[in-house]
């Protein structure tokens, strides 16, 4: 009999656990865990119920129960005379009672459950693993009684599932969050507007008013302030923003741009006069840390079904509208009309600076370390593409990315990195130095053009570099197409490495490192930079290292440019990291020189940043 009940016990542990790794919805998990409790324990009627931050009970399952028994239980307060599951979660700890009709915790509660039959009811705390009561887990009987020896090992395991389920989907609804919200705001960002704006122009009656505006003169705020001061204008930016008309969406979508989506602006005027109001809420003085500011912000108007025929024109015509009040009257508003049309004309000369500096061999590779953060070690690079003018100057990626929007530019651009990358690891190798790999990003069309497997291969073999040193970063919304996942699949087959970039900056599931086909995970920049100052994104990116490491996945911070944040993420066991607190990207003989420095055999306890740019 004891056999036959770990079995059971066993299969349930072991059904719940594949759901919970599965990104099964929590309120589902609740239902089938209460379900295959009852089934093991007959004559129980299974419930479970959340805590939330402000001490409130919230039904979540009570498959066999009337719904007047969640909505009896929806909103009532923790107490210690709160029935078995108020008074469990007030105190932490299990409370049995064998009769609901006498028991004093129930005196104020038990009208609603003794119509139903329930006479007694033995609850036990759900809890975090920093201990905090998240949920009850509870068992109600027909007749007094309080539970069996059987019963008891059922609830704990129950109990134990229960929290590893909750602590889960408390993860996946802050990333979720994290994905949706901007974290210095709090405002939604820019994927949240691109879902809106999607979805507006998708339905019927699609008429709205959409701002495009950036803060004036942010980076000189920051650099003459300090970035706390700039960072305090973004929020006090943001703020008024919001603040404005309560039927508008505002949302921050990076850096010192924000939009502003208003159903009722339908027209030109009316989108005007918002604009105007916008432009008054930032008249008021702000203080931060001493300083008096005036906040200035520069706005480009559209409306929706005379300004663009879909979500991309739409957008486009807008940062159009803006770029052009940048250029000829900051401060102030523009509505779009269609002779502005000067980015495009960027765009036009990007594309043209691109294809003939890759004409004329002017693309050329700098590298940026991934460093081994308890060795002082370099381990591996990533390859970033810089353009060489004719008369010197050398051009970082940001001022041709343009360029890339073009398919064959960005087919170009990875063969020639390609034959780059491969010629400098040669060149490591004969020296001796030690390098983990050299990274490189890939874009959707080099999937799509086909022949990829050859394309990586042709070039290392030329060097007589094992394709086991190449590393492949692709971001979360390239491989949530199948074809490349199956390509992804069988390029690792053949010895490369892939790291999935900018994790947490797109669909944000965790379901989908249990899909990708990965060795790597880089933590996104955006999560770097509220490490310090917010705890959920703290926890979060501590969980993020933690289930990569149970997972057999590597780990990459990316963008750390502080000590402050270095020594953070070392404490929460982060192995690697990027930025340019410990390198900026340099040329290939510089690498060199630094692999010899950083090699991890040297003595060094920590890469010193200061030394480590001299040598750069």
């Amino acid at each position: 009999m004891r056999a036959k009940r770990e079995s059971e016990l066993s299969v349930l542990q072991n059904e719940i656990l594949e759901a919970v790794a599965t990104g099964v919805a929590f309120v589902r998990i609740a239902d089938s865990l209460c379900r295959r409790a009852e089934a093991l324990a007959p004559g129980v009627y299974c419930t479970i119920a959340s805590v939330d931050a402000a001490g409130l009970l919230h039904p979540v399952a009570a498959p066999s129960l009337p719904a007047s028994y969640g909505e009896a239980l929806d909103g009532l307060t923790i107490g210690p005379e709160v029935g078995s599951c108020g008074t469990a979660a007030y105190f932490g700890s299990p409370v049995e009672v064998v009769d609901i009709a006498t028991d004093p915790r129930w005196a104020d509660h038990k009208e609603f459950v003794l119509p139903m039959g329930l006479k007694a009811c033995w609850s036990s705390p759900i809890k975090s693993p920093e201990g905090r009561v998240v949920g009850t887990f509870a068992f109600y009987y027909l007749n007094s009684r309080g539970p069996s020896v059987m019963e008891r090992q059922l609830v704990d395991t129950c109990v134990h599932l229960c929290s590893i389920a909750m602590e889960r989907a408390e993860v996946s609804r802050r990333l979720q969050h994290l994905a949706y919200h901007d974290q210095l705001t709090g405002l939604h960002n820019r994927y949240a507007f691109d879902e809106v704006v999607s979805r507006n122009m998708a339905a019927p009656e699609h008429s709205f008013g959409l701002l495009l505006l950036d803060i004036d003169n942010l980076k000189q705020v920051n650099d003459s302030m300090g970035h706390s001061v700039g960072d305090g204008l973004i929020r006090e930016v943001g703020h008024r923003l919001a603040n404005v008309d309560a039927d508008a969406g505002v949302f921050r979508l990076g850096g010192d741009e924000f939009a502003v989506i208003c159903h009722k602006c339908r027209n030109a005027p009316s989108l005007a006069e918002l604009a105007d109001r916008l432009l008054s809420e930032m008249e008021r003085h702000y203080e931060c840390e001493g300083n008096t500011i005036i906040p200035q912000v520069t706005i480009g108007g559209v409306v929706s079904d005379q300004d663009g025929a879909s979500a991309d024109i739409l957008r486009q015509n807008a940062d159009l509208a803006l770029y052009h009040a940048k250029q000829t009257a900051r401060g102030e508003y523009i509505h779009f009309n269609p002779g502005l049309r000067t980015s495009i004309q960027r765009r036009v000369e990007q594309i043209a600076l691109l294809d003939k500096a890759l004409d004329e061999d002017r693309v050329f590779a700098h590298f940026q370390p991934v460093v081994c953060m308890k060795k002082a070690k370099i381990v591996g690079v990533e390859a970033l593409a810089r353009i060489r003018t004719p008369d010197g100057e050398v051009i970082s990626a940001g001022a041709f990315a343009m360029g890339l929007t073009d398919s064959k530019n960005a087919f170009r651009l990875t063969g020639c990195m390609l034959e780059q990358i491969a010629s400098a690891m040669r060149d490591w190798m004969d020296q001796g130095l030690e390098l983990r790999h050299v990274a490189l990003n890939l874009s959707t069309v080099d999937f799509q053009r086909g022949n990829l497997e050859e394309r990586l291969r042709r070039p290392f073999a030329a060097h007589n570099v094992p394709l086991s040193y190449l590393q492949l970063e692709v971001t979360e919304n390239v491989l949530m197409d199948q074809e490349v996942t199956s390509q992804v699949v069988r390029l690792r087959a053949r010895g490369i490495q892939v790291a999935l970039d900018d994790f947490g900056t797109g669909y944000a599931s965790l379901s989908h490192l249990k899909d990708f086909p990965l060795d790597y995970i880089k933590i996104d920049k955006s999560f770097v930079d509220c490490l310090l100052t917010d705890t959920a994104c703290s926890a979060i990116v501590e969980a993020l290292i933690s289930m990569a490491h149970k997972m057999r996945i590597g780990i990459i911070a990316e963008g750390i440019e502080t000590t402050d944040q270095a020594a953070r993420l070392m404490e929460i066991g982060c192995p690697l990291a990027q930025g340019y607190h410990y390198f900026r990207p340099v040329d290939g003989d510089t690498i060199s020189t630094l692999l010899r420095s950083f090699d991890g055999k040297s003595g060094k306890r920590t890469v010193d940043a200061t030394s480590a740019r001299k040598l750069a």
